[in-house]
Protein backbone atom coordinates (compact mmCIF):
# COMPACT_ATOMS: atom_id res chain seq x y z
CA UNK A 1 0.00 0.00 0.00
CA UNK A 2 1.14 3.48 -0.55
CA UNK A 3 0.35 5.70 2.04
CA UNK A 4 -1.13 9.31 1.24
CA UNK A 5 -1.22 12.18 4.06
CA UNK A 6 -1.30 9.25 6.38
CA UNK A 7 -4.00 7.36 4.78
CA UNK A 8 -3.04 4.20 3.06
CA UNK A 9 -4.56 3.45 -0.73
CA UNK A 10 -3.66 0.41 -2.34
CA UNK A 11 -1.27 0.20 -5.08
CA UNK A 12 -4.11 -1.48 -7.21
CA UNK A 13 -5.76 1.81 -6.71
CA UNK A 14 -3.48 3.82 -7.30
CA UNK A 15 -2.65 2.65 -10.80
CA UNK A 16 -6.12 1.59 -12.12
CA UNK A 17 -6.93 5.54 -11.14
CA UNK A 18 -4.02 6.82 -13.05
CA UNK A 19 -5.14 4.31 -16.02
CA UNK A 20 -8.21 5.74 -15.78
CA UNK A 21 -7.52 9.00 -15.41
CA UNK A 22 -5.24 8.92 -18.66
CA UNK A 23 -8.15 7.20 -20.51
CA UNK A 24 -10.51 9.64 -19.64
CA UNK A 25 -7.39 12.04 -21.04
CA UNK A 26 -7.27 10.55 -24.65
CA UNK A 27 -10.76 10.10 -24.44
CA UNK A 28 -11.71 13.79 -24.69
CA UNK A 29 -9.03 14.82 -27.30
CA UNK A 30 -10.22 11.64 -29.57
CA UNK A 31 -13.68 13.29 -29.20
CA UNK A 32 -12.05 16.62 -30.06
CA UNK A 33 -10.31 15.20 -33.18
CA UNK A 34 -13.40 13.23 -34.64
CA UNK A 35 -15.80 16.40 -33.98
CA UNK A 36 -13.27 18.44 -35.74
CA UNK A 37 -13.26 16.27 -38.69
CA UNK A 38 -16.58 15.79 -38.97
CA UNK A 39 -17.01 19.76 -39.77
CA UNK A 40 -13.61 19.98 -41.33
CA UNK A 41 -12.13 22.34 -38.71
CA UNK A 42 -9.06 22.31 -37.94
CA UNK A 43 -8.44 20.53 -34.52
CA UNK A 44 -5.73 23.49 -33.31
CA UNK A 45 -2.23 23.20 -31.12
CA UNK A 46 -2.95 20.47 -28.32
CA UNK A 47 -1.08 23.15 -25.99
CA UNK A 48 -4.24 25.10 -26.82
CA UNK A 49 -6.79 22.40 -25.11
CA UNK A 50 -4.52 20.01 -22.80
CA UNK A 51 -5.56 22.10 -19.74
CA UNK A 52 -9.35 22.05 -20.77
CA UNK A 53 -8.81 18.07 -21.16
CA UNK A 54 -6.96 17.35 -17.89
CA UNK A 55 -10.01 19.67 -16.49
CA UNK A 56 -13.28 17.43 -17.74
CA UNK A 57 -11.18 13.73 -16.87
CA UNK A 58 -10.65 15.19 -13.70
CA UNK A 59 -13.93 15.76 -13.05
CA UNK A 60 -15.35 12.66 -14.46
CA UNK A 61 -12.69 10.94 -12.12
CA UNK A 62 -13.28 12.09 -9.24
CA UNK A 63 -17.17 11.42 -9.59
CA UNK A 64 -16.12 7.92 -10.40
CA UNK A 65 -14.22 7.51 -6.85
CA UNK A 66 -17.81 9.46 -5.38
CA UNK A 67 -19.64 6.87 -6.44
CA UNK A 68 -17.29 3.55 -5.43
CA UNK A 69 -15.65 2.86 -8.74
CA UNK A 70 -12.55 1.98 -6.98
CA UNK A 71 -14.55 0.32 -4.09
CA UNK A 72 -13.76 -3.65 -3.22
CA UNK A 73 -16.80 -4.76 -4.74
CA UNK A 74 -16.24 -2.80 -7.96
CA UNK A 75 -12.80 -4.05 -8.26
CA UNK A 76 -13.75 -7.81 -8.18
CA UNK A 77 -17.19 -7.61 -10.09
CA UNK A 78 -17.10 -6.41 -13.77
CA UNK A 79 -21.06 -6.30 -13.65
CA UNK A 80 -20.96 -3.81 -10.49
CA UNK A 81 -18.19 -1.70 -11.83
CA UNK A 82 -20.12 -1.41 -15.10
CA UNK A 83 -23.05 -0.18 -13.15
CA UNK A 84 -21.25 2.58 -11.17
CA UNK A 85 -19.09 3.80 -14.24
CA UNK A 86 -22.59 4.64 -15.78
CA UNK A 87 -23.67 6.49 -12.74
CA UNK A 88 -19.72 8.19 -12.48
CA UNK A 89 -20.35 9.02 -16.23
CA UNK A 90 -24.25 10.82 -15.67
CA UNK A 91 -22.79 12.76 -12.64
CA UNK A 92 -20.02 13.94 -14.60
CA UNK A 93 -21.99 15.03 -17.49
CA UNK A 94 -23.81 16.77 -15.20
CA UNK A 95 -21.14 18.72 -13.40
CA UNK A 96 -19.73 19.69 -16.66
CA UNK A 97 -22.31 20.93 -17.95
CA UNK A 98 -22.78 23.14 -14.87
CA UNK A 99 -19.26 24.71 -15.34
CA UNK A 100 -19.73 24.82 -19.21
CA UNK A 101 -22.98 27.30 -17.82
CA UNK A 102 -20.49 29.10 -15.50
CA UNK A 103 -18.07 29.77 -17.72
CA UNK A 104 -19.64 29.86 -21.04
CA UNK A 105 -17.40 28.11 -23.30
CA UNK A 106 -17.42 27.53 -26.81
CA UNK A 107 -20.01 25.62 -28.60
CA UNK A 108 -17.14 22.99 -29.85
CA UNK A 109 -16.05 22.36 -26.85
CA UNK A 110 -19.69 21.90 -25.72
CA UNK A 111 -20.29 19.13 -29.00
CA UNK A 112 -17.89 17.25 -28.48
CA UNK A 113 -18.99 16.31 -24.64
CA UNK A 114 -21.51 13.40 -25.90
CA UNK A 115 -18.77 12.03 -28.10
CA UNK A 116 -15.99 12.38 -25.06
CA UNK A 117 -18.39 10.60 -22.67
CA UNK A 118 -19.46 7.68 -25.07
CA UNK A 119 -15.63 7.30 -26.09
CA UNK A 120 -15.03 7.29 -21.70
CA UNK A 121 -17.75 4.83 -21.32
CA UNK A 122 -16.44 2.42 -24.09
CA UNK A 123 -12.43 2.65 -23.00
CA UNK A 124 -13.25 2.60 -19.18
CA UNK A 125 -15.74 -1.14 -19.71
CA UNK A 126 -12.58 -2.31 -22.17
CA UNK A 127 -10.01 -1.32 -19.42
CA UNK A 128 -12.15 -3.33 -17.18
CA UNK A 129 -12.62 -6.48 -19.24
CA UNK A 130 -8.96 -6.87 -19.39
CA UNK A 131 -8.09 -5.94 -15.91
CA UNK A 132 -10.21 -7.43 -13.80
CA UNK A 133 -8.80 -9.96 -13.49
CA UNK A 134 -5.28 -9.20 -13.05
CA UNK A 135 -6.31 -6.47 -10.49
CA UNK A 136 -7.74 -9.59 -7.95
CA UNK A 137 -4.56 -11.87 -8.90
CA UNK A 138 -1.30 -12.09 -6.94
CA UNK A 139 0.57 -9.50 -8.43
CA UNK A 140 -0.61 -6.80 -6.41
CA UNK A 141 -0.67 -9.11 -3.31
CA UNK A 142 2.34 -8.53 -0.45
CA UNK A 143 3.66 -11.69 0.68
CA UNK A 144 3.58 -12.08 4.56
CA UNK A 145 4.92 -14.19 7.04
CA UNK A 146 3.08 -14.71 10.29
CA UNK A 147 4.99 -14.80 13.83
CA UNK A 148 1.95 -16.60 15.75
CA UNK A 149 -0.11 -19.19 15.53
CA UNK A 150 -3.02 -18.69 18.01
CA UNK A 151 -6.45 -16.44 17.41
CA UNK A 152 -4.46 -13.17 15.82
CA UNK A 153 -2.97 -15.48 13.29
CA UNK A 154 -6.16 -17.05 12.36
CA UNK A 155 -7.43 -13.67 12.16
CA UNK A 156 -4.69 -12.74 9.27
CA UNK A 157 -5.46 -15.52 7.67
CA UNK A 158 -9.00 -15.70 7.13
CA UNK A 159 -8.34 -11.38 6.21
CA UNK A 160 -5.73 -12.58 3.79
CA UNK A 161 -8.76 -14.99 2.47
CA UNK A 162 -11.00 -12.35 1.35
CA UNK A 163 -10.84 -11.67 -2.55
CA UNK A 164 -9.98 -7.58 -2.10
CA UNK A 165 -6.89 -8.46 0.59
CA UNK A 166 -3.71 -6.65 -0.58
CA UNK A 167 -1.81 -9.09 1.51
CA UNK A 168 -1.41 -13.38 0.56
CA UNK A 169 0.17 -15.06 4.23
CA UNK A 170 3.03 -17.09 2.94
CA UNK A 171 3.68 -19.25 5.96
CA UNK A 172 3.07 -19.14 9.46
CA UNK A 173 5.55 -20.11 12.01
CA UNK A 174 4.30 -21.27 15.71
CA UNK A 175 5.97 -19.60 18.74
CA UNK A 176 5.41 -20.50 22.24
CA UNK A 177 1.79 -20.38 22.43
CA UNK A 178 -0.09 -22.40 24.80
CA UNK A 179 -3.20 -23.02 22.30
CA UNK A 180 -2.18 -23.46 18.37
CA UNK A 181 -5.51 -22.51 15.89
CA UNK A 182 -3.11 -22.68 13.27
CA UNK A 183 -2.87 -26.33 12.44
CA UNK A 184 -0.31 -25.78 9.35
CA UNK A 185 1.95 -23.36 11.55
CA UNK A 186 5.77 -24.57 11.31
CA UNK A 187 7.08 -24.62 14.62
CA UNK A 188 10.08 -21.99 15.21
CA UNK A 189 12.57 -24.87 16.22
CA UNK A 190 12.46 -26.30 12.74
CA UNK A 191 13.54 -23.84 10.93
CA UNK A 192 17.36 -23.10 11.33
CA UNK A 193 17.42 -19.35 9.93
CA UNK A 194 14.47 -17.50 10.01
CA UNK A 195 16.12 -14.73 8.05
CA UNK A 196 17.37 -17.32 5.34
CA UNK A 197 13.67 -18.74 5.52
CA UNK A 198 12.22 -15.39 5.08
CA UNK A 199 14.53 -14.75 1.92
CA UNK A 200 13.95 -18.23 0.48
CA UNK A 201 9.97 -17.41 0.59
CA UNK A 202 10.47 -13.88 -0.83
CA UNK A 203 8.66 -12.10 1.87
CA UNK A 204 7.93 -8.44 1.71
CA UNK A 205 6.94 -8.10 4.99
CA UNK A 206 6.51 -10.28 9.01
CA UNK A 207 3.75 -9.33 11.23
CA UNK A 208 4.20 -10.28 15.03
CA UNK A 209 0.40 -11.81 15.85
CA UNK A 210 1.65 -12.61 19.46
CA UNK A 211 -1.42 -13.00 22.13
CA UNK A 212 2.26 -12.39 24.73
CA UNK A 213 4.98 -10.77 23.53
CA UNK A 214 7.23 -10.66 26.55
CA UNK A 215 10.33 -13.22 26.60
CA UNK A 216 9.01 -14.10 23.02
CA UNK A 217 9.89 -12.21 20.23
CA UNK A 218 13.05 -13.70 18.28
CA UNK A 219 15.05 -10.30 18.24
CA UNK A 220 18.17 -11.08 16.78
CA UNK A 221 15.92 -12.74 13.96
CA UNK A 222 13.59 -9.69 13.76
CA UNK A 223 16.56 -7.22 13.98
CA UNK A 224 18.35 -9.88 10.77
CA UNK A 225 15.08 -9.56 8.96
CA UNK A 226 14.17 -5.94 9.46
CA UNK A 227 18.57 -5.00 7.90
CA UNK A 228 17.52 -7.19 5.12
CA UNK A 229 14.99 -5.00 4.27
CA UNK A 230 12.13 -6.75 4.87
CA UNK A 231 9.37 -4.85 6.67
CA UNK A 232 8.71 -5.69 10.48
CA UNK A 233 5.21 -4.76 11.80
CA UNK A 234 2.97 -5.17 14.94
CA UNK A 235 -0.36 -6.82 14.58
CA UNK A 236 -2.08 -3.62 15.75
CA UNK A 237 -0.70 -1.80 13.31
CA UNK A 238 -0.82 -4.10 10.56
CA UNK A 239 -4.72 -4.48 11.47
CA UNK A 240 -5.09 -0.79 10.77
CA UNK A 241 -3.09 -0.33 7.74
CA UNK A 242 -5.63 -3.00 5.98
CA UNK A 243 -8.74 -2.16 7.49
CA UNK A 244 -8.84 1.29 7.79
CA UNK A 245 -9.80 1.07 11.57
CA UNK A 246 -8.31 0.62 14.76
CA UNK A 247 -8.99 -3.26 16.21
CA UNK A 248 -10.42 -2.87 19.77
CA UNK A 249 -10.09 -6.18 20.39
CA UNK A 250 -6.02 -6.00 20.28
CA UNK A 251 -5.21 -2.34 21.05
CA UNK A 252 -3.78 -0.71 24.10
CA UNK A 253 -2.87 2.53 25.46
CA UNK A 254 0.88 2.10 24.30
CA UNK A 255 0.29 1.89 21.02
CA UNK A 256 -2.18 4.49 20.95
CA UNK A 257 0.51 6.50 22.91
CA UNK A 258 3.54 5.26 20.83
CA UNK A 259 2.34 4.61 16.89
CA UNK A 260 1.82 7.23 14.60
CA UNK A 261 -1.13 10.01 14.98
CA UNK A 262 -2.45 11.95 16.53
CA UNK A 263 0.04 14.91 14.92
CA UNK A 264 0.52 18.06 17.35
CA UNK A 265 0.56 20.03 13.58
CA UNK A 266 -3.12 20.39 13.56
CA UNK A 267 -3.73 23.84 14.06
CA UNK A 268 -2.98 24.74 10.22
CA UNK A 269 -5.51 21.89 9.34
CA UNK A 270 -8.65 22.67 11.56
CA UNK A 271 -8.11 26.45 10.76
CA UNK A 272 -8.08 25.40 6.83
CA UNK A 273 -11.57 22.80 8.10
CA UNK A 274 -13.41 25.29 9.97
CA UNK A 275 -12.90 28.06 6.59
CA UNK A 276 -14.59 25.22 4.99
CA UNK A 277 -17.19 24.84 6.83
CA UNK A 278 -18.22 27.84 7.21
CA UNK A 279 -18.08 28.45 3.11
CA UNK A 280 -19.52 25.10 2.77
CA UNK A 281 -22.75 25.38 5.09
CA UNK A 282 -23.49 28.92 3.78
CA UNK A 283 -23.49 28.39 0.26
CA UNK A 284 -25.40 24.63 1.07
CA UNK A 285 -28.20 26.62 3.66
CA UNK A 286 -28.80 29.22 0.70
CA UNK A 287 -29.00 26.73 -2.05
CA UNK A 288 -31.11 23.65 0.07
CA UNK A 289 -33.15 26.38 2.03
CA UNK A 290 -36.08 25.67 -0.16
CA UNK A 291 -36.15 21.94 0.03
CA UNK A 292 -35.81 22.24 3.69
CA UNK A 293 -39.06 24.27 3.75
CA UNK A 294 -40.99 22.37 0.93
CA UNK A 295 -40.06 19.22 3.37
CA UNK A 296 -40.82 21.10 6.87
CA UNK A 297 -44.29 22.04 5.64
CA UNK A 298 -44.70 18.11 3.92
CA UNK A 299 -43.55 17.07 7.17
CA UNK A 300 -46.12 19.30 9.24
CA UNK A 301 -48.95 18.22 6.86
CA UNK A 302 -48.16 14.34 7.19
CA UNK A 303 -48.50 14.08 10.99
CA UNK A 304 -48.96 16.10 14.18
CA UNK A 305 -46.01 18.39 15.79
CA UNK A 306 -43.12 20.55 14.81
CA UNK A 307 -41.61 20.67 11.27
CA UNK A 308 -38.23 20.19 12.99
CA UNK A 309 -36.68 17.70 15.86
CA UNK A 310 -34.33 19.54 18.38
CA UNK A 311 -31.80 17.07 20.72
CA UNK A 312 -29.19 17.20 22.71
CA UNK A 313 -26.02 15.76 21.73
CA UNK A 314 -22.31 14.88 22.84
CA UNK A 315 -19.90 17.69 20.90
CA UNK A 316 -16.38 18.25 20.82
CA UNK A 317 -14.25 17.65 24.14
CA UNK A 318 -17.57 15.65 25.99
CA UNK A 319 -19.46 19.31 25.71
CA UNK A 320 -23.04 19.21 25.04
CA UNK A 321 -25.23 21.12 21.88
CA UNK A 322 -28.24 20.72 20.63
CA UNK A 323 -28.72 19.08 17.13
CA UNK A 324 -31.72 20.54 14.74
CA UNK A 325 -33.11 18.05 12.21
CA UNK A 326 -36.23 17.36 9.98
CA UNK A 327 -38.23 15.09 12.44
CA UNK A 328 -39.05 11.97 11.24
CA UNK A 329 -40.82 10.30 14.11
CA UNK A 330 -43.78 11.00 15.92
CA UNK A 331 -43.38 13.20 18.69
CA UNK A 332 -43.97 10.47 21.38
CA UNK A 333 -41.05 8.60 19.64
CA UNK A 334 -39.20 9.28 22.69
CA UNK A 335 -41.67 9.91 25.59
CA UNK A 336 -39.82 6.20 27.11
CA UNK A 337 -36.71 7.89 26.68
CA UNK A 338 -33.56 8.08 23.83
CA UNK A 339 -33.75 4.72 22.20
CA UNK A 340 -31.90 2.97 19.18
CA UNK A 341 -33.50 3.16 15.63
CA UNK A 342 -34.49 -0.08 14.59
CA UNK A 343 -35.35 -1.61 11.58
CA UNK A 344 -38.91 -0.41 10.14
CA UNK A 345 -39.48 1.42 13.57
CA UNK A 346 -42.95 1.74 14.10
CA UNK A 347 -42.08 5.31 15.48
CA UNK A 348 -41.30 6.49 11.96
CA UNK A 349 -43.79 8.40 10.10
CA UNK A 350 -44.29 8.24 6.31
CA UNK A 351 -42.94 11.05 5.28
CA UNK A 352 -39.89 10.63 7.70
CA UNK A 353 -38.87 7.42 6.44
CA UNK A 354 -38.64 8.59 2.63
CA UNK A 355 -36.42 11.56 4.15
CA UNK A 356 -34.38 8.98 5.97
CA UNK A 357 -33.72 7.11 3.41
CA UNK A 358 -32.79 10.60 0.81
CA UNK A 359 -31.02 12.18 3.71
CA UNK A 360 -33.17 15.01 3.79
CA UNK A 361 -33.46 14.83 7.26
CA UNK A 362 -29.65 15.43 7.60
CA UNK A 363 -29.97 19.33 5.79
CA UNK A 364 -30.72 21.76 8.88
CA UNK A 365 -27.75 19.98 10.63
CA UNK A 366 -25.71 22.47 7.89
CA UNK A 367 -26.81 25.17 10.69
CA UNK A 368 -24.48 23.55 13.89
CA UNK A 369 -21.75 23.18 11.36
CA UNK A 370 -22.45 26.89 10.38
CA UNK A 371 -22.39 28.00 14.84
CA UNK A 372 -19.57 25.54 15.18
CA UNK A 373 -20.57 22.69 17.06
CA UNK A 374 -20.06 20.45 14.40
CA UNK A 375 -18.16 20.12 10.82
CA UNK A 376 -19.34 18.59 7.82
CA UNK A 377 -16.56 15.50 8.51
CA UNK A 378 -16.44 13.75 11.58
CA UNK A 379 -17.73 11.02 14.19
CA UNK A 380 -21.24 11.24 14.53
CA UNK A 381 -22.85 13.33 17.35
CA UNK A 382 -24.15 10.61 20.20
CA UNK A 383 -26.83 11.47 23.01
CA UNK A 384 -25.76 12.00 26.77
CA UNK A 385 -27.42 9.07 27.85
CA UNK A 386 -26.19 6.64 25.50
CA UNK A 387 -22.59 7.92 25.74
CA UNK A 388 -22.38 7.61 29.37
CA UNK A 389 -23.42 3.85 28.89
CA UNK A 390 -20.93 3.26 25.89
CA UNK A 391 -18.17 4.65 27.61
CA UNK A 392 -18.34 2.28 30.18
CA UNK A 393 -19.04 -0.66 28.31
CA UNK A 394 -16.22 0.23 25.25
CA UNK A 395 -12.97 1.28 25.91
CA UNK A 396 -11.46 4.39 24.03
CA UNK A 397 -15.07 5.51 23.58
CA UNK A 398 -14.29 8.91 25.03
CA UNK A 399 -11.54 9.35 22.84
CA UNK A 400 -13.98 9.86 19.90
CA UNK A 401 -14.74 13.16 21.41
CA UNK A 402 -11.23 14.84 20.72
CA UNK A 403 -12.53 15.80 17.38
CA UNK A 404 -15.35 17.84 16.15
CA UNK A 405 -18.65 15.68 15.43
CA UNK A 406 -19.60 15.75 11.70
CA UNK A 407 -22.64 15.17 9.69
CA UNK A 408 -20.51 12.52 7.63
CA UNK A 409 -17.34 10.45 8.97
CA UNK A 410 -15.24 7.64 8.00
CA UNK A 411 -17.29 5.21 10.17
CA UNK A 412 -20.45 6.18 8.57
CA UNK A 413 -18.98 5.90 4.87
CA UNK A 414 -17.75 2.04 5.76
CA UNK A 415 -20.36 0.46 8.18
CA UNK A 416 -24.08 0.29 7.97
CA UNK A 417 -26.29 2.38 10.67
CA UNK A 418 -25.22 1.52 13.80
CA UNK A 419 -28.61 0.72 16.41
CA UNK A 420 -26.99 -1.14 19.07
CA UNK A 421 -23.89 -1.47 21.47
CA UNK A 422 -21.48 -3.52 19.15
CA UNK A 423 -22.67 -1.46 16.10
CA UNK A 424 -21.25 1.30 18.00
CA UNK A 425 -17.93 -0.96 18.73
CA UNK A 426 -17.58 -1.37 15.37
CA UNK A 427 -18.15 2.41 14.41
CA UNK A 428 -15.65 3.47 17.13
CA UNK A 429 -12.97 1.41 15.63
CA UNK A 430 -13.67 3.62 12.72
CA UNK A 431 -14.03 6.90 14.59
CA UNK A 432 -10.79 5.99 16.03
CA UNK A 433 -9.05 5.60 12.58
CA UNK A 434 -10.21 8.94 11.27
CA UNK A 435 -9.81 11.03 14.51
CA UNK A 436 -5.90 9.39 14.95
CA UNK A 437 -4.83 9.74 11.14
CA UNK A 438 -7.24 12.97 10.02
CA UNK A 439 -5.99 15.16 7.08
CA UNK A 440 -7.80 17.48 5.37
CA UNK A 441 -6.97 15.04 2.40
CA UNK A 442 -9.05 12.35 4.54
CA UNK A 443 -11.51 14.81 4.82
CA UNK A 444 -12.25 15.42 1.11
CA UNK A 445 -11.95 11.40 0.25
CA UNK A 446 -14.82 11.21 3.20
CA UNK A 447 -16.80 13.56 1.60
CA UNK A 448 -16.47 12.24 -1.97
CA UNK A 449 -17.36 8.99 -0.56
CA UNK A 450 -20.13 10.50 1.10
CA UNK A 451 -21.79 10.51 -2.66
CA UNK A 452 -22.15 6.76 -2.75
CA UNK A 453 -23.85 6.46 0.45
CA UNK A 454 -26.39 8.84 -0.52
CA UNK A 455 -27.04 7.34 -3.82
CA UNK A 456 -27.20 3.84 -2.17
CA UNK A 457 -28.56 4.20 1.49
CA UNK A 458 -28.26 1.02 2.55
CA UNK A 459 -27.89 1.34 6.12
CA UNK A 460 -30.39 4.41 6.42
CA UNK A 461 -33.46 3.63 9.17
Amino acid sequence: MIRLFKHYIPHAVILLGLLDFGLLFLAGELAWQVRAGQIGMDPGPFADRWLALSGSAAVVWLAMISVGVYGPYALRSLRFAGARLLVAISLGIIALAFIDFLIASNAFWRSTLLYAMGFAILVLVVDRLVLNSFLGSSAFRRRVMVLGAGDRAERLRELGNQPEAGFAVVSFIAMSEPERVVDEAIPREAIHDLGRFVENLGVSEVVLALQERRNALPLKDLLRIKTKGCHVNDFSSFMERETGKVDLDTVNPSWLIFSDGFSSGRMFSSAVKRVFDITASLILLLLTFPIIAIFAILVKLDSKGPAFFRQERVGLYGQTFYLHKLRSMRTDAEKDGSKWAQENDPRITRMGRFIRKVRIDELPQTWSVLKGHMSFVGPRPEVPKFVESLEEEIPFFAERHMVKPGITGWAQINYPYGASTEDSRKKLEFDLYYAKNYTPFLDFVILLQTVRVVLWPEGAR
